[in-house]
């Protein structure tokens, strides 16, 4: 970190674009195949044969298939639970394709990520409000008396999911109070889903932000500057929830990220 905030802000956005477009980032995901909608097994255009078995997931492979699981060629049939780790250190790969388990509420799903898919050949940056300080704002974190509450909300691909909410954050603008409710993520930070006034306008139809941790009195900081697109803004395939209720603010937050940009 360097003294000067908008420098930071630039090299932040500069890496975050990096990340975006690196051989197995977002705009590399093709597919993100449910188990259930496949009983006989096969996925198509997905190496071998997939089947839940509890809490795992049976692929069966030939020499056709040409995967390996952690580096190691597969002919055969293993094991698989969910896979936690960076993508581009996914256990499966077949060809140049990493293939991640995902599960959620139960449900078994095969991920597809493909560094030659159409979204990261046609990416040519994220469009971004320029850093404005105004939008760091002092705010206040508020955990729920009763801890964590889950609420039904619909994802990006038209299936409503539970969402964990922790408590908001309520910071002002302009003398105003407006709060967001958020999750706390495994390493105390804050996560939010968040629409306002730019909304389907002049940016995507949702951000995602990021406070860091709360101190221990509950003051954070809350930067629009960071505001971040949702993965479903550079594939379709992403599951992404959309804000839960009360998350949608009256005022314009011009700042941060917007829209992808595509040549």
């Amino acid at each position: 970190m360097s003294t000067d905030p908008q420098q930071d802000w630039q090299t932040w956005h500069e890496q975050r674009t990096a990340t975006v477009r690196a051989p197995y980032g977002p705009l590399s995901l093709t597919g993100t195949h449910w188990l259930s909608d496949h009983p006989e097994g096969r996925i198509p255009a997905v190496a071998g044969r997939w089947a839940e078995d509890g809490d795992e997931v049976v692929l069966t492979t030939g020499p056709e298939d040409r995967a390996t699981v952690d580096g190691k060629p597969l002919t055969g049939e293993i094991r698989l639970t969910a896979d936690t780790g960076p993508i581009h250190e996914s256990r499966v790969l077949a060809g140049e394709q990493r293939l991640v388990v995902l599960r959620r509420e139960g449900l078994w799903a095969v991920r597809v990520f493909d560094p030659q898919s159409p979204a990261r050949r046609a990416f040519a940056g994220i469009e971004a409000g320029p850093y404005d300080g105004k939008w760091v704002l002092p705010g206040r974190f508020r955990p729920y008396e009763e801890g964590r509450t889950t609420i039904q909300v619909e994802n990006a691909d038209g299936r409503a999911r539970g969402l964990g909410l922790a408590g908001e954050i309520a910071f002002d603008v302009e003398g105003n109070e407006h709060t967001l409710q958020v999750a706390i993520e495994n390493d105390g930070s804050l996560w939010a889903v968040f629409a306002d006034g730019t909304s389907d306008v002049s940016s995507y139809h949702f951000r995602f932000l990021r406070p860091a941790a709360p101190a221990a009195d509950g003051t954070v900081t809350v930067d629009f500057n960071r505001a971040l697109l949702p993965p479903c803004a550079f594939a379709d395939h992403f599951i992404c929830p959309f804000p839960p209720p009360g998350n949608t603010l009256w005022i314009s937050v011009p700042a941060g990220e917007r829209n992808r940009i595509d040549r």
